[in-house]
C-alpha cells in the first residue's frame, strides 16, 4: 500500500438530485448495486490508498453507519463532520491539517465522492504528478458541453496557465475539464483561506496568480456523474442496473 492519504469529499446536498436521492446523501446513491462511494473506496484500496479521510454534512450518519471504521474494504476511514459546509477546498484544509506534519512532505489525494471514479488510472496520475514535481495535479479529461464543469488551458509541458469554473463559451476553447481527482503537496494549504472556499474558483486561480507549477494529467476515460437525474439514469443505463 501507498504511505500517501486519500481525502473524499462526501459533504454536499446535491439539490438537483432531490428526485432520485429518496433521503440518501449522494454519494450513498446505487449505481450496479452498490453505493457510489463504495465504488470509490474499493477504487482507492485497489489503486494501493487504504488511508481515507470522508468529510461529511448532509445526512452523516448513513455513511457513517455503513462504511464504519472501514474494516471491511480493509481500509481505514476517518471522518470530518461540517456543521456548516466548507466547500471543495475549505474541507481539505480543515482535514488536512489533522495529518499534516513538517516532518512528512509528501502529496495526498483529494477525490469528489460523489463522482463515479474507478475507470480512472489513478497509480498512473499519481507516478505523473510525482515526476512532474508541481504543487499539484489535476485530472483532467475531453468533454464537449463545459459550460458546467471546471476547464483548464495547458502549456505544451501540461503545466496548466488558466482555470475557468463554469465559463460560458466566449471565455475558452478548451475542452479539458476538471474529473474530481487532484494529487496535492501539502504546500498548497497555504492558498486555502479559512472558512468556505472553493478549487475552482478560489484555490487554482490564487495558485497560478503566484505561479506555482500546478499541472494537468488528461486522461481518455469519461467521468460518470450524476448531478441531475438524466444524469444518473444515464449512469445506470451505461454500467449496470441500480
Amino acid at each position: 500500500m501507498l504511505s500517501m492519504k486519500a481525502i473524499v469529499l462526501a459533504a454536499g446536498k446535491s439539490e438537483r438530485l432531490k428526485p432520485v436521492l429518496n433521503k440518501l446523501p449522494k454519494p450513498m446513491v446505487k449505481i450496479n448495486g452498490l453505493p457510489i462511494l463504495e465504488h470509490n473506496i474499493v477504487w482507492l484500496r485497489n489503486s494501493g490508498i487504504d488511508n481515507i479521510y470522508i468529510n461529511l454534512h448532509h445526512l452523516p450518519d448513513i455513511i457513517t453507519d455503513y462504511f464504519g471504521s472501514g474494516s471491511q474494504w480493509n481500509v481505514k476511514i476517518t471522518y470530518s463532520y461540517e456543521p456548516v459546509l466548507l466547500g471543495t477546498a475549505g474541507a481539505v484544509r480543515r482535514i488536512a491539517s489533522q495529518f499534516w506534519d513538517k516532518r512528512n512532505t509528501s502529496a495526498f489525494v483529494v477525490v469528489y465522492g460523489d463522482n463515479l471514479l474507478p475507470d480512472f488510472d489513478l497509480p498512473q496520475i499519481i507516478e505523473f504528478h510525482l515526476a512532474k514535481k508541481g504543487i499539484g495535479t489535476v485530472c483532467l479529461y475531453h468533454k464537449e458541453d463545459v459550460s458546467q464543469s471546471g476547464v483548464a488551458i495547458l502549456d505544451n509541458e501540461d503545466r496548466i496557465i488558466d482555470f475557468i469554473e463554469k465559463p460560458v463559451p466566449s471565455e475558452t476553447t478548451s475542452h479539458l475539464v476538471n474529473t474530481g481527482i487532484y494529487v496535492l503537496e501539502q504546500r498548497i494549504l497555504k492558498y486555502i483561506p479559512d472558512g468556505f472556499s472553493d478549487f475552482g474558483h478560489v484555490v487554482f486561480p490564487a495558485v497560478l496568480k503566484a505561479e506555482e507549477k500546478l499541472y494537468g494529467c488528461i486522461s481518455d476515460r469519461e467521468l460518470i456523474a450524476v448531478d441531475t437525474p438524466e444524469l444518473f439514469r444515464r449512469a445506470v443505463e451505461g454500467t449496470g442496473r441500480r
